[in-house]
């Protein structure tokens, strides 16, 4: 829309606010709110000032001001908030050069984006993320000097068949989900079902199509809510609103949701698998009866370029130290750097459902949704056309369970990174594919790796309940 239309919807919503939202280095969303009043056309050109030092990633305090340049196509209404609002999603510009700022998240995802069509290979990148997550009745947590720890509530959670009473102080009714058996089961087991349909609801209504809402593996609520693919800018927008709505939904009803990739011990984690196909003229670029799977060469170079950068990727797209509590074997976690057809053990799947080419595309299986959606994407696409200018073939597809190899195959298999601190390592070593096109800077990747070693230092810093149990009487 045009800032004559954003302005003219304002009027006929009978809006109040106008809410402008950013995304910091490390994806966290920020915002502020002016009155009605204050939105103007000029608005959308000189942009809105703030404090840039404030925000983590961004500038040092003697070099503060920054402004926020707001996307007309962006708007929507706030489903949460009392008084009518409008929302307005920004881009970040350096007022002193002029320029849109080289660490703004959402600028790097467009200048990918912009890099590919450069190219000539592709003029659209679809994106379809599937961002797990668990909805807790509560959760308690403390890190103080001589106590930490944490607990879980959940009516649902296979734990609580002992306690006479749920979280909400009414009789326990049984029904549990036990660890690891909670794919598709039927109330009153699946006890979240309600509150996913008002989630579908809400997103729908500010502009997410939702093909399948579902309860996810784990117990205590975990749930899977998959959008509709579009092109990646767009859809990293989505994932920042669809974990607006999921939290606040669940909030509404004084429950909370997570999308921290690891909270329970001995269940799955929650992933954020992304499908990824590349698209020229309305025409895939990612099918060809004759390969494997169906996969053109370029598809298969897209993967080998994936599979080679991967540890590099993870550093965006596995961002927390609790990733890599989920990436290990045994709980469907894609630790093998291979692709396969069906198998959902290799770091890349291709789905088999449809015969369709138009279906034709890859699952990247290492994600979670922690990561910061607009670095995670842009880092998937600028390795995958490293794959395909470079012409990168993957590993050999393995088409059976790899956990289940003997060590002698095994063995042969890369495996996604250990632990944060190695995929910040590898980032550090293999960064060039992503400077093509000035999409990444060294600055920002510096500046990344500057926020993500200050966590991997926070945890090796501080003792553990589990390091009591098992070194307290030594």
């Amino acid at each position: 829309m045009s800032p004559a239309d954003v302005i003219q919807m304002a009027a006929d919503e009978g809006v109040e606010f106008i809410d402008y939202r950013f995304v910091d280095v490390a994806g966290t969303q920020h915002h502020f709110s002016t009155p009605l009043h204050m939105l103007t056309e000029e608005v959308f050109e000189e942009g809105l000032g703030f404090d840039g030092s404030s925000v983590a990633g961004f500038q040092s305090i003697d070099e503060s001001d920054m402004l926020l340049i707001p996307d007309g196509e962006s708007a929507f209404m706030d489903p949460f908030y009392a008084r009518s609002t409008l929302v307005l999603l920004c881009d970040v510009k350096d007022p002193i050069t002029g320029e849109l700022y080289s660490r703004d998240p959402r600028g790097v995802a467009k200048r990918a984006v912009a890099y590919m069509q450069s190219t000539g290979i592709a003029d659209t990148a679809y994106f379809g993320p599937e961002a797990e997550f668990f909805i807790f009745d509560g959760v308690t947590y403390s890190n103080d000097p001589d106590a930490a720890g944490f607990q879980i509530f959940s009516k649902e959670g296979a734990w609580a068949t002992g306690d006479k009473a749920d979280p909400s102080g009414e009789l326990n009714l049984g029904h549990k989900v036990a660890y690891k058996t909670g794919y598709f089961p039927l109330p009153p087991r699946d006890q979240m079902q309600d509150l996913r349909s008002e989630m579908v609801t809400i997103m729908e209504a500010v502009g997410i199509k939702i093909e399948v809402h579902h309860h996810e593996v784990g117990t205590a609520g975990q749930a899977e809510i998959d959008m509709l693919f579009c092109d990646m800018v767009r859809m990293a927008d989505q994932v920042m609103l669809y974990k607006y709505v999921a939290k606040e939904t669940a909030r509404r009803h004084g429950m909370t949701a997570t999308f921290m990739p690891k909270p329970l011990y001995g269940d799955n984690g929650s992933g954020m698998h992304t499908h990824q196909s590349l698209w020229k003229d309305g025409e895939t670029l990612m099918y060809d009866a004759v390969g494997y799977a169906g996969l053109s060469d370029a598809a298969r170079y897209y993967i080998g370029g994936l599979l080679q950068h991967a540890p590099a990727i993870l550093a965006f797209a596995a961002p927390t130290t609790n990733s890599y509590k989920r990436l290990v074997p045994g709980y469907e976690a894609p630790v093998n750097l291979v692709m396969s057809s069906r198998n959902r053990s290799a770091a890349v799947r291709i789905p088999m459902y449809s015969d369709s080419p138009k279906a034709k595309r890859l699952e990247f299986r290492c994600p979670d949704p922690s990561a910061n959606p607009y670095l995670a994407f842009a880092a998937m696409l600028m390795a995958g056309l490293d794959g395909i200018l470079n012409k990168i073939e993957p590993p050999e597809p393995v088409d059976k369970n790899i956990y289940d190899l003997p060590p002698e195959e095994k063995k042969s298999i890369a495996s996604v990174p250990a632990s944060l601190e190695e995929s910040l390592a590898a980032l550090r070593a293999d960064q060039e594919f992503l400077l093509g096109g000035g999409v990444f800077t060294p600055e920002l990747i510096d500046a990344y790796i500057g926020l993500k070693e200050e966590e991997v230092a926070e945890l090796a810093l501080r003792p553990s309940p589990i390091e009591f149990h098992l070194y307290y009487t030594a």
